[in-house]
Protein backbone atom coordinates (compact mmCIF):
# COMPACT_ATOMS: atom_id res chain seq x y z
CA UNK A 1 0.00 0.00 0.00
CA UNK A 2 1.49 3.51 -1.05
CA UNK A 3 1.77 6.10 1.39
CA UNK A 4 -1.74 8.05 0.28
CA UNK A 5 -3.59 4.74 0.20
CA UNK A 6 -2.01 4.38 4.02
CA UNK A 7 -2.84 8.11 5.07
CA UNK A 8 -6.40 7.41 3.57
CA UNK A 9 -6.66 3.87 5.45
CA UNK A 10 -6.26 5.82 8.40
CA UNK A 11 -8.52 8.14 8.21
CA UNK A 12 -11.02 6.05 7.73
CA UNK A 13 -10.71 4.01 10.40
CA UNK A 14 -11.74 6.75 12.05
CA UNK A 15 -14.52 7.94 10.33
CA UNK A 16 -16.49 9.67 13.08
CA UNK A 17 -13.32 11.81 14.13
CA UNK A 18 -13.15 12.47 10.59
CA UNK A 19 -16.54 13.20 9.80
CA UNK A 20 -16.64 15.64 12.96
CA UNK A 21 -13.10 17.64 12.15
CA UNK A 22 -14.85 18.07 8.30
CA UNK A 23 -18.16 19.30 9.98
CA UNK A 24 -16.39 21.69 11.99
CA UNK A 25 -14.24 23.31 9.33
CA UNK A 26 -16.92 23.10 6.65
CA UNK A 27 -19.28 25.28 9.13
CA UNK A 28 -16.71 27.54 10.00
CA UNK A 29 -15.53 28.00 5.96
CA UNK A 30 -19.30 28.01 5.03
CA UNK A 31 -20.28 31.24 7.31
CA UNK A 32 -17.07 33.06 6.13
CA UNK A 33 -17.83 31.98 2.20
CA UNK A 34 -21.91 33.48 2.99
CA UNK A 35 -20.65 36.84 4.63
CA UNK A 36 -17.69 37.27 1.78
CA UNK A 37 -20.77 36.97 -0.88
CA UNK A 38 -23.20 39.12 1.32
CA UNK A 39 -20.84 41.82 2.28
CA UNK A 40 -19.24 42.25 -1.68
CA UNK A 41 -22.11 41.52 -3.25
CA UNK A 42 -24.58 43.98 -0.85
CA UNK A 43 -21.37 46.68 -1.97
CA UNK A 44 -21.24 46.10 -5.05
CA UNK A 45 -25.10 46.60 -5.86
CA UNK A 46 -25.58 49.46 -3.55
CA UNK A 47 -22.44 51.30 -5.44
CA UNK A 48 -24.04 50.32 -9.37
CA UNK A 49 -27.47 51.30 -8.43
CA UNK A 50 -26.72 54.39 -6.65
CA UNK A 51 -24.04 55.71 -9.47
CA UNK A 52 -25.20 58.78 -11.09
CA UNK A 53 -27.32 60.15 -8.65
CA UNK A 54 -26.26 62.44 -6.03
CA UNK A 55 -28.94 63.19 -4.24
CA UNK A 56 -32.96 61.81 -3.85
CA UNK A 57 -35.69 63.84 -2.81
CA UNK A 58 -39.00 62.69 -1.71
CA UNK A 59 -41.76 63.18 1.26
CA UNK A 60 -40.71 63.50 4.64
CA UNK A 61 -39.81 60.54 6.53
CA UNK A 62 -36.69 58.27 6.95
CA UNK A 63 -33.74 59.23 4.92
CA UNK A 64 -33.08 55.63 4.23
CA UNK A 65 -36.64 54.31 3.28
CA UNK A 66 -36.45 56.96 0.74
CA UNK A 67 -33.24 55.72 -0.79
CA UNK A 68 -34.31 52.20 -0.51
CA UNK A 69 -37.51 52.92 -1.97
CA UNK A 70 -36.29 55.21 -4.67
CA UNK A 71 -32.87 53.91 -5.87
CA UNK A 72 -32.99 50.22 -5.15
CA UNK A 73 -37.06 49.59 -5.56
CA UNK A 74 -36.68 47.31 -1.62
CA UNK A 75 -38.83 49.51 0.58
CA UNK A 76 -42.07 51.24 0.54
CA UNK A 77 -42.34 55.08 -0.69
CA UNK A 78 -42.27 57.68 2.34
CA UNK A 79 -44.94 59.16 0.14
CA UNK A 80 -45.79 61.29 -2.75
CA UNK A 81 -44.62 65.19 -2.91
CA UNK A 82 -45.85 68.17 -5.61
CA UNK A 83 -44.72 67.72 -9.38
CA UNK A 84 -44.04 71.50 -9.04
CA UNK A 85 -41.30 70.75 -6.66
CA UNK A 86 -39.80 69.22 -10.47
CA UNK A 87 -39.93 72.50 -12.45
CA UNK A 88 -38.08 74.16 -9.69
CA UNK A 89 -35.38 72.16 -9.54
CA UNK A 90 -34.60 71.79 -13.33
CA UNK A 91 -34.64 75.71 -13.15
CA UNK A 92 -32.00 75.48 -10.68
CA UNK A 93 -28.82 76.31 -12.54
CA UNK A 94 -26.39 73.99 -9.98
CA UNK A 95 -28.68 71.07 -10.74
CA UNK A 96 -27.73 69.37 -13.94
CA UNK A 97 -30.35 66.88 -14.27
CA UNK A 98 -33.75 65.68 -12.39
CA UNK A 99 -35.20 62.33 -13.22
CA UNK A 100 -39.37 62.32 -11.59
CA UNK A 101 -40.33 58.37 -10.74
CA UNK A 102 -43.98 57.23 -9.55
CA UNK A 103 -44.57 54.78 -7.89
CA UNK A 104 -47.82 52.70 -6.64
CA UNK A 105 -48.29 49.59 -8.62
CA UNK A 106 -47.12 46.08 -9.34
CA UNK A 107 -47.68 43.21 -11.77
CA UNK A 108 -46.39 39.74 -10.44
CA UNK A 109 -44.46 41.55 -7.58
CA UNK A 110 -42.55 43.51 -9.90
CA UNK A 111 -42.81 47.57 -9.36
CA UNK A 112 -44.34 49.72 -12.16
CA UNK A 113 -42.39 52.51 -12.49
CA UNK A 114 -43.33 55.79 -14.07
CA UNK A 115 -40.71 58.04 -15.48
CA UNK A 116 -38.51 59.32 -18.37
CA UNK A 117 -36.61 57.51 -20.82
CA UNK A 118 -33.43 59.29 -19.19
CA UNK A 119 -34.21 56.88 -16.31
CA UNK A 120 -33.45 53.88 -18.65
CA UNK A 121 -29.97 55.74 -19.63
CA UNK A 122 -29.01 56.43 -16.41
CA UNK A 123 -28.34 52.85 -15.51
CA UNK A 124 -27.04 52.45 -19.57
CA UNK A 125 -30.28 50.42 -20.42
CA UNK A 126 -30.85 49.33 -24.17
CA UNK A 127 -33.44 47.57 -25.99
CA UNK A 128 -33.27 44.23 -26.43
CA UNK A 129 -36.55 44.57 -28.92
CA UNK A 130 -38.94 46.66 -29.39
CA UNK A 131 -39.04 49.66 -28.69
CA UNK A 132 -39.60 52.92 -25.62
CA UNK A 133 -43.09 53.56 -24.59
CA UNK A 134 -44.75 56.53 -26.42
CA UNK A 135 -48.37 56.92 -25.22
CA UNK A 136 -50.51 56.08 -22.20
CA UNK A 137 -50.11 52.61 -21.16
CA UNK A 138 -47.11 51.55 -22.73
CA UNK A 139 -44.05 49.78 -20.75
CA UNK A 140 -40.98 48.38 -21.45
CA UNK A 141 -39.78 45.69 -18.91
CA UNK A 142 -36.51 44.88 -17.87
CA UNK A 143 -34.49 41.84 -18.75
CA UNK A 144 -35.25 39.86 -15.21
CA UNK A 145 -39.26 40.90 -15.76
CA UNK A 146 -39.54 38.80 -18.88
CA UNK A 147 -37.50 36.01 -18.28
CA UNK A 148 -39.33 35.62 -15.05
CA UNK A 149 -43.13 36.47 -16.44
CA UNK A 150 -42.31 35.34 -20.30
CA UNK A 151 -43.74 38.74 -21.41
CA UNK A 152 -43.29 39.70 -25.00
CA UNK A 153 -43.41 43.03 -27.17
CA UNK A 154 -47.44 43.62 -27.73
CA UNK A 155 -48.31 41.24 -24.50
CA UNK A 156 -50.66 43.24 -22.60
CA UNK A 157 -50.73 42.46 -18.46
CA UNK A 158 -52.74 44.45 -15.39
CA UNK A 159 -50.91 45.53 -12.78
CA UNK A 160 -52.65 45.67 -9.58
CA UNK A 161 -52.33 48.34 -6.16
CA UNK A 162 -49.25 48.39 -4.35
CA UNK A 163 -45.89 47.48 -4.07
CA UNK A 164 -46.77 43.08 -4.07
CA UNK A 165 -48.71 40.55 -5.52
CA UNK A 166 -52.47 40.38 -4.14
CA UNK A 167 -53.44 44.17 -4.80
CA UNK A 168 -56.95 44.78 -6.57
CA UNK A 169 -56.10 45.31 -9.94
CA UNK A 170 -56.84 47.91 -12.71
CA UNK A 171 -58.52 45.88 -14.64
CA UNK A 172 -60.09 48.93 -17.24
CA UNK A 173 -56.33 50.02 -17.72
CA UNK A 174 -54.25 47.06 -19.28
CA UNK A 175 -50.74 48.06 -20.21
CA UNK A 176 -48.85 47.12 -23.40
CA UNK A 177 -45.22 45.77 -23.39
CA UNK A 178 -43.39 47.91 -26.17
CA UNK A 179 -40.04 46.84 -25.54
CA UNK A 180 -37.30 45.12 -23.34
CA UNK A 181 -33.95 45.71 -22.32
CA UNK A 182 -30.93 44.27 -22.12
CA UNK A 183 -29.45 42.82 -19.03
CA UNK A 184 -27.70 46.02 -16.69
CA UNK A 185 -26.93 44.30 -13.92
CA UNK A 186 -28.61 46.51 -11.79
CA UNK A 187 -32.40 47.75 -10.35
CA UNK A 188 -33.58 48.32 -14.17
CA UNK A 189 -33.57 44.98 -14.70
CA UNK A 190 -36.50 43.85 -12.31
CA UNK A 191 -38.53 46.73 -13.29
CA UNK A 192 -41.77 48.18 -15.43
CA UNK A 193 -40.87 51.18 -17.01
CA UNK A 194 -43.49 53.81 -18.33
CA UNK A 195 -44.76 57.72 -18.34
CA UNK A 196 -45.61 59.09 -15.18
CA UNK A 197 -48.53 60.22 -17.10
CA UNK A 198 -49.61 56.60 -17.19
CA UNK A 199 -49.23 56.29 -13.44
CA UNK A 200 -51.85 59.35 -13.52
CA UNK A 201 -54.00 58.35 -15.23
CA UNK A 202 -54.30 54.35 -14.09
CA UNK A 203 -55.48 56.25 -10.52
CA UNK A 204 -57.61 58.74 -12.48
CA UNK A 205 -55.53 61.87 -12.41
CA UNK A 206 -55.68 62.25 -15.79
CA UNK A 207 -53.24 63.68 -18.30
CA UNK A 208 -51.64 67.30 -18.10
CA UNK A 209 -49.87 70.04 -19.89
CA UNK A 210 -47.75 69.89 -17.19
CA UNK A 211 -46.27 66.93 -18.03
CA UNK A 212 -42.72 65.29 -16.00
CA UNK A 213 -41.10 64.67 -19.64
CA UNK A 214 -41.60 68.35 -20.02
CA UNK A 215 -39.99 71.21 -18.01
CA UNK A 216 -42.69 74.01 -18.41
CA UNK A 217 -42.52 77.01 -16.64
CA UNK A 218 -44.27 78.41 -13.94
CA UNK A 219 -47.85 79.15 -15.63
CA UNK A 220 -47.99 75.76 -17.46
CA UNK A 221 -47.81 74.03 -13.77
CA UNK A 222 -50.61 76.72 -12.77
CA UNK A 223 -52.61 75.74 -15.39
CA UNK A 224 -52.41 72.14 -14.82
CA UNK A 225 -53.47 72.73 -10.85
CA UNK A 226 -56.05 74.82 -11.79
CA UNK A 227 -57.38 72.30 -14.50
CA UNK A 228 -57.31 69.15 -12.14
CA UNK A 229 -57.97 71.30 -8.74
CA UNK A 230 -55.35 68.67 -7.10
CA UNK A 231 -52.17 69.10 -7.99
CA UNK A 232 -50.50 65.79 -10.00
CA UNK A 233 -47.87 64.37 -7.98
CA UNK A 234 -44.79 62.34 -7.75
CA UNK A 235 -42.92 59.82 -5.69
CA UNK A 236 -39.13 60.86 -5.46
CA UNK A 237 -36.85 62.89 -8.25
CA UNK A 238 -33.34 61.49 -8.75
CA UNK A 239 -31.11 64.91 -8.61
CA UNK A 240 -27.14 65.10 -10.34
CA UNK A 241 -25.63 67.87 -9.59
CA UNK A 242 -24.16 70.04 -12.15
CA UNK A 243 -21.98 72.25 -9.46
CA UNK A 244 -20.08 71.26 -6.27
CA UNK A 245 -22.41 74.52 -5.06
CA UNK A 246 -25.51 72.02 -5.09
CA UNK A 247 -24.37 69.74 -2.13
CA UNK A 248 -24.06 72.52 -0.16
CA UNK A 249 -27.23 74.42 -0.32
CA UNK A 250 -29.43 72.11 -2.04
CA UNK A 251 -30.10 69.63 0.77
CA UNK A 252 -30.00 72.50 3.25
CA UNK A 253 -33.19 74.37 1.15
CA UNK A 254 -34.83 71.35 0.49
CA UNK A 255 -34.89 70.04 4.03
CA UNK A 256 -36.18 73.27 4.90
CA UNK A 257 -39.06 72.73 3.13
CA UNK A 258 -42.62 71.41 4.92
CA UNK A 259 -43.25 68.60 2.56
CA UNK A 260 -39.70 67.66 1.21
CA UNK A 261 -36.89 66.15 2.66
CA UNK A 262 -33.44 65.38 0.84
CA UNK A 263 -31.36 62.36 1.35
CA UNK A 264 -27.68 61.96 -0.37
CA UNK A 265 -26.94 58.44 -1.37
CA UNK A 266 -23.32 58.09 -0.34
CA UNK A 267 -24.14 59.14 3.23
CA UNK A 268 -27.12 57.38 3.91
CA UNK A 269 -25.49 53.67 2.35
CA UNK A 270 -22.46 54.39 4.65
CA UNK A 271 -24.65 54.48 7.32
CA UNK A 272 -26.54 51.45 6.57
CA UNK A 273 -23.47 49.67 5.72
CA UNK A 274 -21.79 50.45 9.48
CA UNK A 275 -24.71 49.21 10.96
CA UNK A 276 -24.71 46.33 9.15
CA UNK A 277 -21.12 45.79 9.51
CA UNK A 278 -21.07 45.52 13.06
CA UNK A 279 -23.57 42.04 12.72
CA UNK A 280 -21.22 40.85 10.31
CA UNK A 281 -18.22 41.41 11.91
CA UNK A 282 -19.74 39.63 14.92
CA UNK A 283 -20.25 36.60 12.84
CA UNK A 284 -16.91 37.12 10.53
CA UNK A 285 -15.62 36.81 14.52
CA UNK A 286 -17.49 33.48 15.15
CA UNK A 287 -16.59 31.81 11.50
CA UNK A 288 -12.76 32.24 12.35
CA UNK A 289 -13.30 31.02 15.72
CA UNK A 290 -14.90 27.69 14.24
CA UNK A 291 -12.11 27.51 11.45
CA UNK A 292 -9.88 28.00 14.14
CA UNK A 293 -11.32 25.12 16.39
CA UNK A 294 -11.22 22.99 13.45
CA UNK A 295 -7.70 23.04 13.18
CA UNK A 296 -7.36 22.85 16.43
CA UNK A 297 -9.68 19.59 16.40
CA UNK A 298 -7.43 18.44 13.41
CA UNK A 299 -4.28 18.83 15.63
CA UNK A 300 -5.54 17.23 18.57
CA UNK A 301 -7.32 14.17 16.21
CA UNK A 302 -3.65 13.35 14.20
CA UNK A 303 -1.58 14.03 17.97
CA UNK A 304 -4.02 11.48 19.45
CA UNK A 305 -3.69 9.01 16.23
CA UNK A 306 -0.05 9.37 16.21
CA UNK A 307 0.52 8.03 19.35
CA UNK A 308 -2.17 5.32 19.15
CA UNK A 309 0.23 4.08 16.17
CA UNK A 310 3.34 4.89 17.01
CA UNK A 311 4.13 0.69 16.81
CA UNK A 312 2.78 0.92 13.41
CA UNK A 313 5.08 3.93 12.45
CA UNK A 314 8.56 2.15 14.04
CA UNK A 315 7.30 -1.25 11.52
CA UNK A 316 7.15 1.26 8.29
CA UNK A 317 10.39 2.69 9.59
CA UNK A 318 11.87 -0.81 9.86
CA UNK A 319 10.52 -1.99 6.45
CA UNK A 320 12.08 0.68 4.41
CA UNK A 321 10.10 3.64 5.02
CA UNK A 322 12.28 7.19 5.58
CA UNK A 323 11.19 9.44 8.31
CA UNK A 324 10.69 12.10 5.70
CA UNK A 325 8.35 9.90 4.06
CA UNK A 326 6.17 9.23 6.94
CA UNK A 327 5.44 12.44 7.83
CA UNK A 328 4.50 13.82 4.66
CA UNK A 329 1.83 10.81 5.07
CA UNK A 330 0.62 12.45 8.22
CA UNK A 331 0.60 15.85 6.42
CA UNK A 332 -1.68 14.44 3.97
CA UNK A 333 -3.74 13.39 6.72
CA UNK A 334 -4.57 16.73 7.62
CA UNK A 335 -4.39 18.14 4.28
CA UNK A 336 -7.44 15.58 3.15
CA UNK A 337 -9.78 16.83 6.27
CA UNK A 338 -8.92 20.49 5.35
CA UNK A 339 -9.48 20.46 1.44
CA UNK A 340 -12.58 18.15 2.39
CA UNK A 341 -13.63 20.44 4.78
CA UNK A 342 -12.87 23.44 2.32
CA UNK A 343 -14.41 22.18 -0.40
CA UNK A 344 -17.98 21.06 0.97
CA UNK A 345 -17.75 24.82 3.30
CA UNK A 346 -17.29 26.77 -0.45
CA UNK A 347 -20.54 24.33 -1.50
CA UNK A 348 -22.36 25.07 1.65
CA UNK A 349 -21.64 29.21 1.68
CA UNK A 350 -22.95 29.38 -1.82
CA UNK A 351 -25.49 27.28 -1.56
CA UNK A 352 -27.47 28.76 1.37
CA UNK A 353 -27.12 32.04 0.02
CA UNK A 354 -28.54 30.71 -3.51
CA UNK A 355 -31.65 29.63 -1.03
CA UNK A 356 -31.82 32.18 0.71
CA UNK A 357 -31.66 34.62 -2.58
CA UNK A 358 -34.59 32.14 -3.68
CA UNK A 359 -36.60 32.35 -0.47
CA UNK A 360 -36.35 35.76 0.34
CA UNK A 361 -37.66 37.91 -2.72
CA UNK A 362 -36.01 41.05 -1.41
CA UNK A 363 -32.67 39.60 -0.83
CA UNK A 364 -32.94 38.36 -4.76
CA UNK A 365 -34.09 42.18 -5.55
CA UNK A 366 -31.05 43.40 -3.93
CA UNK A 367 -29.07 40.95 -6.90
CA UNK A 368 -27.87 38.59 -3.68
CA UNK A 369 -26.99 35.04 -5.05
CA UNK A 370 -25.23 31.99 -4.76
CA UNK A 371 -23.77 31.58 -8.12
CA UNK A 372 -20.73 34.08 -8.66
CA UNK A 373 -17.09 33.59 -6.93
CA UNK A 374 -15.82 36.49 -5.24
CA UNK A 375 -12.12 37.23 -5.83
CA UNK A 376 -11.78 36.85 -1.27
CA UNK A 377 -12.69 33.17 -0.91
CA UNK A 378 -9.31 32.68 -2.42
CA UNK A 379 -8.17 33.91 0.65
CA UNK A 380 -10.39 31.41 2.45
CA UNK A 381 -9.09 28.22 0.89
CA UNK A 382 -5.94 29.11 1.20
CA UNK A 383 -5.94 29.62 4.62
CA UNK A 384 -7.86 26.78 5.68
CA UNK A 385 -5.84 24.47 3.95
CA UNK A 386 -2.94 26.22 5.42
CA UNK A 387 -4.45 25.29 8.60
CA UNK A 388 -4.85 21.69 8.21
CA UNK A 389 -1.34 21.37 7.16
CA UNK A 390 0.14 23.43 9.80
CA UNK A 391 -2.22 21.52 12.36
CA UNK A 392 -0.72 18.04 10.91
CA UNK A 393 2.74 18.99 11.06
CA UNK A 394 3.03 19.95 14.76
CA UNK A 395 2.08 16.01 15.30
CA UNK A 396 3.77 14.89 12.44
CA UNK A 397 7.61 16.14 13.37
CA UNK A 398 7.24 13.38 16.23
CA UNK A 399 8.29 11.01 13.66
CA UNK A 400 11.74 12.62 13.64
CA UNK A 401 12.32 11.35 16.94
CA UNK A 402 11.15 7.91 17.74
CA UNK A 403 13.09 5.60 18.94
CA UNK A 404 12.86 2.39 16.76
CA UNK A 405 13.93 -0.42 19.28
CA UNK A 406 11.98 1.32 22.06
CA UNK A 407 8.66 1.76 20.45
CA UNK A 408 8.78 -2.05 19.36
CA UNK A 409 10.02 -3.45 22.55
CA UNK A 410 7.15 -1.40 24.17
CA UNK A 411 4.56 -2.60 21.27
CA UNK A 412 4.98 -6.14 21.97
Amino acid sequence: MTLVGLAFAYLRDRALNTALNILLLTLGVGTMVILVLFSSQLGARFERDARGVDLVVGAKGSPLQLILSSLYQVDVPTGNIPLSTLAALRRDPTVGRVIPLAQGDSFRGYRIIGSEPAYIDLYGGRLAAGRIWAAPYETVIGSEVARRTGARVGQKFVGSHGLSEGGAEHEHTPFTVTGILTPTGTVMDRLILTSVESVWEVHGLGHAEGSAEADHGPAAQNASIRDHQTEPEVTALLVRYRSPLAAVRLPRFINAQTQLQAAAPAVEITRLMSLLGVGIEAARGFAVLLIFTSGLSIFVALYTALRQREGDLAMLRVMGAAPAAIFAQVILEGLALATAGTGLGLALGHGALALAARAFSQLGEMGLTGLSFDPAEIYIVLGALALGVIAAAIPAARVFGVDIADTLQKAR
